[in-house]
């Protein structure tokens, strides 16, 4: 599992939502052939967390690009064709649905998740280009029911971790190592 989508899988995990990562979505022949993929090897959700009090399923794609220009508007908005390969599931309607109504019936026929959950596609990502295009994409984002979940997000539910009970996940040790200003001389 990648640093980052633990960090994110954690802090759902302490927002009371079940998770799992590295979800391996189980296209069947039919779906593959309908979207236009028939021989693509499994569909694989960096996170999916499953909430029960609202029968709520956040599929999540985590990018960090901590040391990249960061996440930009035009890989969401046609205007950048090789950025928008990135985000497949985000930019092929066809294939969200597929993707969307396998992850649904995966879990519901394994008993993880109660009958018709609302799905939402979410990307959380540790760098956003620049506040331009945080604005367009937390715009974009909104017009299509998505959620971004950007650094600021994640640095507000680590100083949330920073200030809860000891867990012992990394996420929450080193929040707490640096959130409580705890850092050496």
């Amino acid at each position: 599992m990648d640093a980052f989508e633990q960090v994110v899988s954690e802090i759902l995990w302490n927002l009371g939502y079940w998770v799992r990562t590295s979800f391996k979505v189980e296209l069947t022949p039919e779906e593959k052939r309908a979207i236009g993929r028939p021989s693509s090897p499994r569909w694989e959700i960096d996170v999916v967390a499953y909430s029960a009090r609202d029968n709520t399923l956040r599929l999540v794609e985590c990018k960090s690009y901590l040391d990249s220009p960061g996440v930009k508007a035009t890989c969401f908005d046609g205007t950048d064709v090789k950025g928008a390969s990135l985000y497949k599931l985000f930019n092929e309607k066809g294939l969200r649905e597929a993707v969307f109504h396998r992850v649904a019936t995966q879990l519901y026929d394994k008993g993880a998740c109660a009958e018709n959950p609302k799905v939402i596609l979410c990307l959380a990502c540790g760098k956003i280009a620049s506040d331009i295009h945080r604005k367009q994409l937390h715009a974009h984002f909104a017009r299509f029911g998505w959620e971004l979940w950007d650094e600021r997000w994640i640095q507000r539910h680590l100083a949330d971790l920073a200030k809860g009970r000891y867990e012992n996940q990394v996420s929450s040790v080193v929040a707490k190592l640096l959130l409580r200003g705890a850092l050496p001389d």
